[in-house]
């Protein structure tokens, strides 16, 4: 039998933490004072195969295999918080369950239906540890930036944690991607444009701007993208935005968008951007005005991205855009500004639209036709710089390394999609936090 701990109100406090979901990391990771495991009837039991977590219906454990009373057996396992919960789950009549050879739970409480089918119940509160229990319940009760706060050191992140979480990403956008796809016929610079438009928008834009680019159809913007000011024309008014030209160059465009909507039959509804909160810099007006000149003068955008070999090549295609002429004095319609300055897309603001647009388009497309495709992405994203915003400060407080973009973008997807959402049982860090505790320490 395990190690009965000194302190009487420990086992009763974890049993008020313990979950059956945190059991089964327990199990799936095997995180056990020791695996030296008796039954409740003093039989040893050896677990040959821990099985597969089955996250669907059924034995929580599939596929496993045990040797007990010099016998060994082939099948589930089926975790619970007590005994009494296999009868409470209505296991009994569940012809799934049948196959059932070990019944791992925290605490015995009755012996009842279980050995009338010499399926062993294995007791598994002396084998754990309180303070891994109480590890757990401190980081899901945190309110600070990660539930791990506390805990957190960089010695807890994985040798490829960060390809991990890019690929998984990438992969991720891939099947959106492919949704995409299938709805514009497999036009693949179509959906780039999709792709490119939101990423032109920012958070504040982002759908906006996505549904302006999708509100006709690319085969039309095709035909006026050699017109730079028809392209523009076309972006402003589906913005809302030339209802009540104010200048000479403002009447001009909707003059343009007049004729490409009596010629296109264009769909009249508009999508008005925001300007709250934003800086100049990134005014819609100014966004819009660049996209133009990005589509007017890279006619086949989508086939130079693919072609592009690193990250130099892919930035080539975004160097030199800038806002056409009326906005080096302007930042909205009718107001000129006291200082001119041409309007060029930043490098950082490049880099964003290669990692949220440009990259996965590139994956998407190759992933299943070249098998070093991976490798190219990890590479490219290593070439740019890490981002510098609230949540990368925040993991640089921790001591997280994070030095180009391959580490900042993954530190990003972590948080969002573990952290944020405090899966700290499918978390690789949280798993090392609680894994590899100094054992010194708490016994």
């Amino acid at each position: 039998m395990g190690k009965h701990w000194s302190t009487s109100t420990s086992t009763k406090n974890i049993r008020h933490i313990m979950n059956e979901h945190l059991l089964q990391y327990l199990w799936n990771h095997k995180i056990f004072t020791n695996t030296d495991f008796k039954d409740s009837e003093g039989n040893a039991v050896e677990i040959i195969d821990f099985g597969q977590w089955n996250h669907d219906a059924g034995p929580d454990f599939l596929n496993a295999k045990i040797r007990t009373r010099d016998l060994v057996f082939a099948g589930n396992i089926e975790i619970h918080i007590r005994s009494s919960d296999w009868i409470l789950h209505g296991h009994s009549e569940d012809p799934a369950y049948r196959n059932v050879i070990l019944h791992a739970v925290y605490e015995h409480n009755t012996d009842e239906f279980l050995s009338e089918q010499n399926i062993p119940t294995l007791e598994l509160k002396h084998y754990i540890h309180p303070e891994t229990v109480q590890k757990f319940s401190a980081i899901l009760e945190q309110h600070s930036f990660v539930p791990c706060e506390k805990l957190f050191t960089k010695d807890a992140v994985s040798l490829h944690f960060s390809e991990e979480n890019i690929l998984k990403k990438l992969d991720e956008k891939s099947s959106l991607l492919e949704y995409q796809l299938r709805k514009y016929r497999n036009d693949y610079e179509a959906v780039l444009f999709h792709q490119i438009a939101y990423a032109f928008g920012l958070k504040v834009n982002a759908e906006i701007f996505r549904s302006i680019a999708e509100s006709t159809d690319f085969r039309i913007l095709r035909k006026i993208s050699s017109n730079r000011q028809q392209l523009e024309a076309f972006f402003f008014g589906k913005a809302g935005w030339l209802d009540s030209p104010c200048d000479k160059t403002t009447t001009a465009w909707k003059r343009e968008f007049d004729f490409i909507t009596h010629k296109f039959q264009l769909n009249p509804v508009v999508f008005p951007p925001k300007f709250l909160r934003l800086r100049p810099p990134n005014f819609p007006t100014l966004r819009l005005s660049q996209l133009a000149h990005l589509y007017s003068r890279e006619k086949m955008l989508f086939s130079k991205i693919i072609q592009a070999k690193n990250n130099a090549e892919l930035k080539s295609l975004f160097q030199d855009i800038s806002a056409s002429e009326y906005w080096d004095n302007h930042y909205t319609f009718g107001k000129k500004t006291a200082k001119t300055s041409v309007k060029k897309l930043s490098a950082h603001f490049i880099n964003l639209i290669l990692l949220n647009a440009v990259l996965p388009v590139k994956y998407a497309y190759h992933r299943f036709t070249d098998e070093d495709t991976a490798s190219q992405m990890l590479d490219i994203y290593t070439e740019i710089p890490a981002e510098d915003n609230h949540i990368i400060r925040q993991w640089k407080n921790l001591g997280a390394e994070i030095e180009n973009a391959l580490q900042s973008q993954s530190f990003i997807y972590h948080y969002s999609h573990s952290c944020f959402t405090k899966k700290c049982l499918n978390c690789s860090i949280g798993f090392q936090l609680l894994k590899h505790h100094d054992r010194t320490d708490i016994y």
